[in-house]
């Protein structure tokens, strides 16, 4: 049985994230994934605005008269969530932890997906697999993805986002939708893997970050623990230079990306997640326009 505070954040997940799925599957979603492929749907009489190359000439035989074959998007799409678990996930100066902000994430996309069809599995790793759930459709799937986010004890404590990736490629053998929900730390170490699945797959990542991670809020010699490791670190208090270690962590993060053809969607955890889905949906729109 579910502990009563895990199952009271389960139904306020639900209730928070109900209307902003509105938002995404407003037209806009459906817009931007299509199915990878069309099916048969039905035969009708031939029209002047029809392509001659769509009749049927069989049936127009039999008929006497032309007719054409109508066909359809074939629109079942398969999303996978693959949610990173480490350790680092618990950290936050924010209102919310990386690993809170992923619950969010995950509940909005599995609920988007679930209203426009699509199966959703979920996939959750820290320096190894965690837990899968294969693709299924339906609000009760939904709810058991959510129950796994915000209740799961994972076993390890450290990230394995190559290991992650590589198990998906396995996993998925028709050509989907994969979202990484991670801070995607140390991205060279799974470059390579990035760029094989992106290979086979749509793959969306989402990049979570806590405020800190943007700009470093003290000018003073700081000492830290690595939640993942439990190495000690110290920095010096110069804040420039801290600064720009962040920034250069970034910018080796897109380029990796951008080399793999990965979307990269940075989510602050200060409170909005749905912004920058919107503006990552409005944007992908503009470039299937182009």
């Amino acid at each position: 049985m579910l502990p009563a505070e895990v199952a009271r954040q389960i139904r306020l997940l639900e209730i928070r994230t109900a209307h902003l799925v509105e938002e995404i599957t407003g037209g806009v979603y459906r817009s931007v994934f299509k199915g990878h492929g069309i099916e048969f749907d039905e035969v009708r009489q031939y029209t002047t605005d029809d392509d001659v190359r769509s009749i049927d000439w069989n049936v127009s035989a039999r008929m006497g008269t032309a007719y054409v074959k109508k066909f359809v998007e074939e629109r079942e799409l398969v999303v996978m969530l693959l949610v990173d678990l480490s350790a680092s996930g618990e950290y936050g100066a924010a209102l919310k932890n990386k690993r809170q902000t992923a619950a969010e994430l995950a509940a909005l996309l599995a609920f988007s997906a679930g209203q426009n069809g699509d199966k959703v599995g979920l996939l959750l790793f820290t320096d190894q697999v965690e837990l899968y759930l294969p693709p299924r459709s339906g609000r009760r799937h939904a709810l058991r993805m959510i129950r796994e986010l915000l209740a799961f004890k994972p076993a390890g404590r450290g990230t394995d986002i190559d290991g992650a990736l590589k198990e998906t490629a396995r996993l998925m053998k028709k050509r989907g939708i994969v979202f990484l929900l991670s801070d995607l730390i140390e991205p060279e170490k799974f470059a390579r893997s990035l760029q094989l699945l992106s290979s086979r797959q749509d793959v969306i990542a989402l990049e979570l970050l806590d405020p800190v991670e943007k700009s470093f809020p003290l000018d003073v010699p700081v000492t830290v623990e690595d939640a993942e490791t439990g190495e000690i670190v110290e920095f010096s208090g110069n804040r420039k230079q801290l600064d720009l270690a962040l920034a250069q962590e970034e910018t080796a993060k897109a380029e990796v990306c951008r080399r793999a053809k990965t979307d990269l969607i940075p989510v602050l955890c200060t409170g909005d997640v749905l912004k920058p889905l919107i503006g990552f949906f409005a944007e992908r729109k503009r470039r299937m326009r182009r």
